[in-house]
């Protein structure tokens, strides 16, 4: 039974854990404070690489700092672009081969909170994740319902999830975000 205490974060990176490994090609849809973008790295070490985006220039500030103060940087592309851009800014040799890609939704943790991701975008970057992915890769994202228009792009999340196919769907509810978990068949 799962401990309905620990926090979803904590639970999507324990899922990341069990599947990536060392060499593996990760993305982070939404780099915010650099955590996620933190985790893929070490996961994917030693030889793997991981795509970061994120429109906020603070945001790239923050996991840029934080990933130069592990010694990780070097891992990690930074794009300052939305994730409904990875198509065209993951090289094409990517395509196909990523083990993982990882949206934390909603806004940036101690900034302005008008500035949020968009259910419209938010589906086309699921869309490419899908051309991106290596079979048997994974779909993890952490959606937060309740800012504005937060419970409709979770909605919207998992309809678009639960209907494709191919794709695995695991769902982990909390009383504030919902983690969907999409496995690619091998």
């Amino acid at each position: 039974m799962p401990d309905s205490r620990k926090p979803l974060t904590r639970v999507a990176h324990e899922i990341l854990e069990q599947h990536l490994e060392p060499g593996d090609l990760a993305i982070d849809a939404t780099a915010g404070n650099g955590h996620d973008t933190l985790f893929l790295a070490r996961a994917v070490a030693p030889g793997g690489s991981v795509y970061a985006f994120d429109i906020q220039p603070q945001a790239l500030q923050q996991t840029r700092v934080r990933l130069e103060g592990e010694g990780v940087a070097d891992r990690v592309t930074l794009f300052h672009a939305g994730h409904e851009a990875m198509m065209e800014l993951v090289p094409e040799s990517a395509h196909g081969h990523i083990a993982a890609v990882v949206f934390n939704l909603g806004y940036l943790p101690g900034s302005d909170k008008q500035t949020t991701t968009l259910t419209e975008t938010t589906l086309e970057a699921l869309q490419h994740s899908t051309t991106l992915l290596a079979p048997g890769g994974l779909l993890s994202v952490l959606a937060y319902r309740h800012h504005p228009g937060g419970w409709e792009e979770s909605e919207a999340v998992g309809e678009f999830l639960g209907r494709l196919p191919g794709f695995r769907l695991e769902i982990r509810e909390s009383p504030g975000p919902v983690l969907f978990v999409a496995h690619r068949d091998e």
